[in-house]
C-alpha cells in the first residue's frame, strides 16, 4: 500500500536510531489499516455531472470528531481508498457534525495510554496527515465549524482551506506541541513569526484573521464552507486530471529544491502532459468553442 511506501522511504533517509523509530510507526499504521472499518469516517464519491469529486465526511458527535483510533482508521483506510481511485480528480474533507470541524485529539482516550502508546498514536496521525499531504489530486478542507490541534493539523495538510470558523493550536497549554505537522506546515504558510505566535500561546483566530494572514483561502459566512468547497471543487473537476496532478507535482516538489532543480522538475512534469489525450482534447475544444470532456489519459 501506498501509505507504507511513504514511511519506507523515510526509513531509508534516515539514521539508525530514528529508523527503529520509524519502524515502529510503520508497524503501527499497518496494523490500523488492517483492522474493520471505521464508523467515524463516510467515504462518497458524487456523481453524474460532479462525478470525480470525491468525499470524507468525518461523523463522532459524541466526541466532536475527536481523532480517536477508530477516526484514524477511517482516515487512512479513506486516503488509501482515494490513492489507488484514478476516477478520483478532488478531495473534499468535511464534517457531517454541526459547528465542528475536528476538535483535535481524544484526550479521554489519550489519558487512558502509556508513554509508548502516546507515542504510536502521534506518529500514526503524523503519517495519516503526510499520506493526506502526499495524495496526487487537489483536496481541500471545508472547516465548517471549530478546527483545534489536530483538526488543525489535518486542514494545514489539504491543499486548500474554506472556513467559517475559529481555528487554533491550543497544544502549549497542555503542556505538549503540535506534534501531527503543525510547528512544520503552518510556518510554512504564514511565516515563522506569526506561526510562533499561534502556538506559543494557543490563540483561537477567527475565520477572516486566518484569511489575513493566508491561512486560509476563503472566508465565507457562517453555513456557507461546504457550498463554496463545491464551487471550488467543481472547478477543479473540470480541469484535465493528469495536469492536476501534475500541477501538484511541480508545486509541492519543486518548493523544496533550489530553482534550478524545481524548473527542471517542471520540465518533466509538462514532458509527461505531452502526449497525453487530454491536452489534445483541450486544443480540439479550444478551436471548437466547446466544453472539453478530459478522460484522464
Amino acid at each position: 500500500m501506498a501509505v507504507f511506501s511513504i514511511i519506507r522511504k523515510r526509513l531509508c533517509n534516515q539514521p539508525l536510531h530514528d529508523s527503529k523509530s520509524y519502524l515502529y510507526q510503520y508497524q503501527n499504521v499497518r496494523t490500523l489499516l488492517l483492522q474493520s472499518a471505521s464508523d467515524s469516517v463516510k467515504l462518497h464519491r458524487h456523481s453524474d455531472a460532479d462525478s470525480g469529486i470525491v468525499e470524507i465526511k468525518m461523523d463522532r458527535p459524541e466526541a466532536k470528531n475527536t481523532l480517536g483510533k477508530d477516526m484514524l482508521r477511517g482516515l487512512l483506510n479513506s486516503f488509501e481508498a482515494l490513492n489507488s481511485d484514478s476516477a478520483a480528480n478532488v478531495l473534499m474533507i468535511s464534517s457531517s457534525v454541526p459547528r465542528v470541524f475536528c476538535a483535535g485529539a481524544d484526550l479521554k482516550e489519550r489519558r487512558t495510554m502509556n508513554v509508548s502508546e502516546v507515542r504510536a498514536t502521534v506518529n500514526s496521525l503524523r503519517s495519516a496527515f503526510t499520506f493526506l499531504e502526499e495524495l496526487q489530486i487537489p483536496t481541500i478542507a471545508v472547516i465548517e465549524g471549530a478546527a483545534l490541534g489536530g483538526g488543525l493539523e489535518m486542514a494545514l495538510a489539504c491543499d486548500l482551506r474554506i472556513c467559517d470558523a475559529k481555528l487554533a493550536l491550543p497544544e502549549t497549554g497542555l503542556a505538549i506541541i503540535p506534534g501531527a505537522g503543525g510547528t512544520q506546515r503552518l510556518p510554512r504558510l504564514v511565516g515563522k513569526s506569526i506561526a510562533k505566535e499561534l502556538i506559543f500561546t494557543g490563540r483561537k483566530l477567527s475565520a477572516r484573521d486566518a484569511l489575513s494572514i493566508g491561512l486560509v483561502n476563503y472566508c465565507v459566512p457562517a453555513g456557507e464552507a461546504y457550498l463554496k468547497a463545491l464551487e471550488v471543487a467543481r472547478d477543479i473537476n473540470q480541469k484535465g486530471p493528469i495536469a492536476l496532478r501534475m500541477a501538484k507535482r511541480a508545486i509541492n516538489e519543486g518548493l523544496e529544491v533550489n530553482m534550478d532543480s524545481a524548473l527542471g522538475l517542471e520540465e518533466d512534469c509538462y514532458e509527461q502532459l505531452l502526449h497525453t489525450s487530454d491536452r489534445l482534447e483541450g486544443l480540439a475544444a479550444f478551436a471548437e468553442k466547446r466544453k472539453p470532456v478530459y478522460k484522464g489519459e
